[in-house]
């Protein structure tokens, strides 16, 4: 694209990266409440449609968890025009492809396909959006899918759990419900709902108000809106959608240690995970950028500490978890054969102290800087890639206009910046310590 290949070279020229070139979008919204972005680039003959609705795992309620991820699946079962499975099979032969996927704080859909048939991937999400097929039959097949993909998934991989239910004991479920289950949601719910229940959660959320539509590609703005209007014009807008509530406070984790048995582990794994500030706080760039020093890649803190130097792990890694409500700073390691847990977690903690202590050098500062610039420049290579940035800045941004600017934020942090941020958050008195061990079989000997 034109905007990331001037990215490119401006990266590979002599000097620092000082500008980037803009994404530039026009905006509108429909009567119906429809927020809807266009970008133009005919650069390459395709078109992306990308729709995220404003709902997560964090919309649910006590009783009732797992729909947000349920409707994932549910949305590529069939509509009013569509018949079940159908989605699929048009994209393919129209030469596109297409997913979804779910997260705490909004689902996503989207198609990419040739640029001629930009109509078919507007038509397909106007049409679910107006009138999917929530059927007792749809229900009952997808309940049993999200189950087996919790099985698949979280069940049957070690450490599964542990990096699944076990991030989730940091939030106080009593005034945090929001954050404190996962997004695959409880398989009890999901049996104890019905097909009136999964109705009203699509009836309430899955609405034109609640939702953004960005395309992205080579398209005719004018015939772009044309059928954007046809499409999802007459939709009904839908009711508001109520608030979110979730109180917390850093330092309310108190230094909380968790042993959890896994039958799968073979070695134990420690788990560090800190509460950190809203991906809009102004200490989100400090922490992602502590994130890379300290696990990212072979050159970060843990591995050549943990894993390299001292041979006490067997890998590490971590990574910052930012949401749009409070979110987690997770630091973890796999113990090496014969290595204690108390021994691999007084390291990995003491890594995290040294950061606390002395801060981190230039050159590790200049690599995480260089790190998160790439990946600033490579994600706005394709349609795709920019649909989904513009979604990130709708729904995690107070501008969509920080799109542009949001990289200088990033190249602005000091290294006293990082070094105030892990004192701030990553203190044993905001920690949760999840320590997972191999669970003994009965008859067999440690």
């Amino acid at each position: 694209m034109r905007y990331a290949a001037l990215a490119v070279m401006l990266m590979a020229a002599a000097g620092p990266l000082t500008g980037q070139a803009p994404i530039t979008y026009e905006r509108y919204r429909l009567a119906n409440g429809l927020n809807v972005f266009l970008v133009e680039d005919h650069d390459t003959p395709i078109a992306t449609v990308n729709v995220w609705y404003n709902v997560g795992s964090r919309n649910e309620r006590l009783g009732r968890s797992g729909f947000a991820h349920l409707f994932e699946h549910m949305m590529f079962q069939g509509s009013a025009n569509v018949g079940k499975g159908e989605h699929f099979q048009l994209i393919e032969r129209a030469g596109g492809s297409m997913n979804g996927t779910t997260n705490e704080d909004r689902t996503a859909y989207f198609e990419t396909l040739p640029a001629n048939r930009l109509n078919l991937g507007l038509w397909l999400e106007a049409d679910r959006m107006r009138s999917l097929a929530v059927t007792d039959d749809n229900f009952e097949n997808q309940r049993e899918t999200v189950k087996e993909e919790r099985r698949l998934r979280v069940d049957n991989q070690p450490y599964g759990k542990a990096f699944s239910d076990g991030l989730t004991l940091i939030y106080d479920s009593t005034e945090c419900f929001p954050y404190a289950h996962t997004v695959i949601g409880s398989m009890d719910d999901l049996d104890a709902a019905a097909t009136p229940d999964v109705q009203a959660f699509f009836d309430l959320y899955y609405t034109p108000s609640n939702a953004t539509l960005t395309v992205v590609g080579d398209f005719d703005p004018a015939e772009a809106k044309r059928l954007i209007e046809q499409y999802f014009g007459d939709i009904p807008r839908g009711a508001d959608q109520p608030g979110i509530e979730c109180a917390h406070a850093y330092g309310s984790a108190g230094g909380r240690r968790h042993v959890w048995e896994d039958r799968l582990a073979n070695i134990p794994l420690v788990l560090m995970t800190f509460l950190t500030p809203p991906h809009s706080h102004e200490d989100t760039p400090p922490l992602t950028l502590l994130a890379t020093i300290l696990a990212g890649g072979e050159s970060s803190r843990l591995n050549r500490s943990l894993v390299r130097d001292q041979q006490l792990a067997l890998a590490s890694g971590g990574f910052s978890s930012s949401r749009r409500g409070p979110s987690q700073f997770i630091a973890f390691a796999i113990a090496n054969q014969g290595i204690a847990v108390d021994t691999i977690e007084a390291a990995l903690r003491a890594e995290i102290d040294r950061i606390i202590d002395e801060g981190v050098t230039p050159e590790e500062l200049d690599k995480a800087r260089n790190d998160f610039r790439a990946g600033n420049i490579f994600g706005r290579q394709t349609t795709m890639s920019v649909a989904q940035r513009i979604q990130h800045f709708v729904h995690y941004h107070d501008s969509v206009d920080e799109i542009n600017v949001d990289l200088d934020r990033y190249m602005a942090v000091t290294a006293e910046d990082i070094q105030r941020a892990a004192r701030t958050y990553l203190a044993t008195e905001n920690s949760l310590v999840l320590v997972v061990v191999p669970q003994q079989q009965e008859g067999v000997q440690p």
